[in-house]
């Protein structure tokens, strides 16, 4: 991951800066104790570990939920569409609820939810109450998804970088081992694929323990919830007038579509292609756990260079040779389109590494960061239930793929407008 200087402000060289680190002057009596940071840590792998198994397990047994349940193709579609809507609509209030609860109390709240969310929908009775479920699971997801980076810069101003790369690497390792685990699970407790969706359930009631014991910090967190500065220090922007801001929320929603079209659909394909659930499921990991390493490399790499852009070219081409892969030989070469795939979903730490190198401010991170993934999620949403609809009335894969291959044009044209070297405090400050 980048170092904290190039990510948060490039702009930035004083270290004392209350914008970059708000608890860096705090006095000593209200720093964090050694067991609290231990916590913490604890705390935040485990949280990342559950935000994204309601997705990839649902993944991996697809098939078997939509036939259980007598869904068609058109409303599995809508399945795959649910957490990235969850995570626009539910991701805007999570600010609001850190002032007001503290950050650590709606990251249990949010544990909480995935846990009770995951354990119901297999067995709510219909697609309604699974649909519900889900999305009960999934804002836990969206509040949580969006408060780990406050937390992080909360107690580790001065680790922002490898505390990041640690909640990267836990958040792929858990994407990865759903996909994997999901169909032996289920074979090994029985067939069931109610009981192998809802035993993810008991990982999360595990993540809610440590968050119990942060929860009494509250004071502090609403001393400062969104880890920005007072709100008189912070520069007049609008960030809607930023050319860079909106190539950067373009972006990163259509790598966030190609990310759950990925997640909710590739198995199918696979399967479609004559590869047993199993492997499918193995492949769909394999994509997900390349997460791993590369969210480390492409965020330092990307941190050294003024411009991003032939970062972006590269991943583009690496997710069009894989859809070209799946469209003409998905079995003989799956593996070699998985990891392709793979490399090409890693565009989402690098639009999170630009999100801090687009701004000079931690304020600025902030504003950008919830303007692009807000704006982001609801762009994504349309892409995975069109996918749907496309393969069940064309009754194969050809269009759903050319259609991904299709978005991966304007997200490599608007990454590199994106990945220029400009600030959105040049392109948006209001002066007096």
């Amino acid at each position: 991951m980048p170092d904290e200087t190039r990510t948060l402000r490039p702009a930035a060289t004083a270290p004392s800066s209350s914008a970059a680190s708000p608890d860096s002057t705090a006095p000593e009596s209200t720093r964090p104790s050694v067991w609290t940071i231990r916590l913490v840590v604890v705390g935040i792998v485990l949280a990342a570990l559950n935000l994204r198994p309601a997705i990839t397990s649902l993944g991996a047994l697809l098939e078997e939920a939509r036939v259980g349940l007598h869904m068609s193709g058109s409303v599995a579609g809508l399945l795959t569409s649910v957490p990235p809507l969850c995570f626009a609509v539910f991701g805007v209030a999570a600010p609001r609820l850190a002032r007001r609860f503290g950050p650590g109390a709606v990251v249990c709240a949010g544990m909480a939810a995935i846990a009770v969310g995951l354990v119901v929908r297999p067995f709510a009775g219909g697609t309604p109450g699974f649909l519900a479920a889900s999305a009960l699971a999934l804002m836990g997801i969206a509040v949580s998804n969006v408060l780990m980076p406050v937390i992080v810069k909360r107690y580790f101003p001065d680790r922002v970088g490898s505390m990041t790369g640690l909640y990267s690497m836990a958040l792929a390792l858990g994407t990865s081992l759903a996909a994997a685990a999901t169909v032996p699970v289920t074979h090994a407790l029985g067939g069931s694929w109610r009981v192998g969706l809802a035993v993810w359930a008991a990982v999360a009631a595990v993540a809610v323990l440590p968050w119990i014991a942060l929860v009494r910090d509250r004071g502090r967190a609403r001393r400062d919830a969104s880890g920005a500065p007072a709100a008189a220090d912070v520069p007049a922007l609008r960030i809607t007038r930023s050319r860079t801001a909106w190539a950067l929320a373009c972006f990163f929603g259509l790598q966030a579509t190609g990310a759950y079209i990925t997640m909710g659909w590739m198995p199918q394909i696979f399967r479609d292609a004559g590869v047993s659930a199993s492997t499918a499921g193995v492949l769909l990991a394999v994509t997900m756990v390349m997460g791993v390493p590369l969210a480390f490399v492409i965020p330092r790499l990307a941190s050294r260079m003024k411009n991003q852009g032939p970062i972006v070219i590269a991943l583009g081409v690496c997710g069009l040779t894989g859809y070209l892969g799946l469209l003409l030989a998905p079995a003989a070469g799956a593996w070699v389109w998985a990891l392709l795939l793979g490399v090409s979903n890693c565009a989402f730490p690098l639009a999170l590494t630009m999100i801090g190198m687009r701004s000079r401010t931690g304020s600025g991170v902030v504003r950008l960061s919830a303007f692009a993934q807000s704006t982001g999620y609801l762009i994504s949403i349309p892409g995975p239930l069109l996918v749907g609809v496309l393969y069940q009335h064309s009754g194969g894969w050809t269009l759903p793929l050319g259609l991904m291959a299709g978005l991966l044009v304007p997200q490599m044209i608007l990454g590199v407008m994106a990945g220029r070297d400009r600030t959105i405090e040049d392109e948006t400050r209001v002066r007096d």
